[in-house]
């Protein structure tokens, strides 16, 4: 499987999992360009992202968000391009099983912490629980809001200033999360944001 076949794929498996942050709907204007942020690398590893269309999911916090999840290194072996990253080391029906399990969860940007809320039912994979994930919602000078969800050992407060990169809490599975993995939305104002991340920070 070529790695954008399996970002496919995870779309298929993440491509709801989020619950929002904001019950507002956001404004999605089908004509206007999108607008974008970039913020720090979520993970200090190997990670893909499948992300959800304008109107897909359309409130603030889901809008344009990315589901994420940990991936093996690289390694030569499994498709025609001679490589393959795997989501789990065995038949992945224990959060244990997932390299994202459990692995530090770095801030956007420099900013503050906004919001958090913890959810603390731990989810099976391959079930949900419909209650709201745990969460972080984190602002910057300019408004631009970032959400992360289906986290766990949160170790940030309301209030808290944080750093770009710094280790905010861990990849959980709660909520409507199938899977181990963290949900990232943007907005400001209104208006969703869509997604990307420097890849060259550390």
């Amino acid at each position: 499987m070529s790695r954008w076949t399996l970002v496919g794929a995870m779309a298929l498996v993440f491509g709801a999992t989020a619950q929002a942050a904001d019950p507002g709907k956001s404004d999605v204007d089908a004509a206007a360009p999108i607008e974008a942020v970039t913020i720090h690398r979520l993970f200090a590893g190997y990670f893909g992202c499948s992300e959800h269309y304008a109107g897909e999911l359309p409130y603030l916090g889901d809008d344009l968000g990315s589901d994420c999840m940990v991936l093996s290194a690289l390694a030569p072996g499994a498709d025609e391009n001679g490589w393959f990253a795997k989501q789990y080391r065995t038949d992945g029906k224990r959060n244990e099983d997932w390299y994202g399990w459990g692995v530090p969860v770095l801030a956007p940007f420099d900013g503050k912490v906004e919001d958090v809320h913890v959810n603390p039912v731990t989810n099976t994979p391959g079930t949900i629980n419909p209650k709201p994930a745990s969460r972080i919602v984190f602002s910057r000078a300019d408004g631009t809001h970032v959400m992360f969800g289906h986290l766990a050992d949160i170790a940030v407060g309301k209030g808290d200033e944080v750093r770009a990169g710094q280790a905010v809490a861990k990849v959980g599975n709660n909520g409507y999360g199938r899977a181990p993995h963290v949900h990232v939305g943007a907005w400001r104002g209104k208006t969703p944001l869509q997604i990307r991340f420097d890849l060259r920070s550390k």
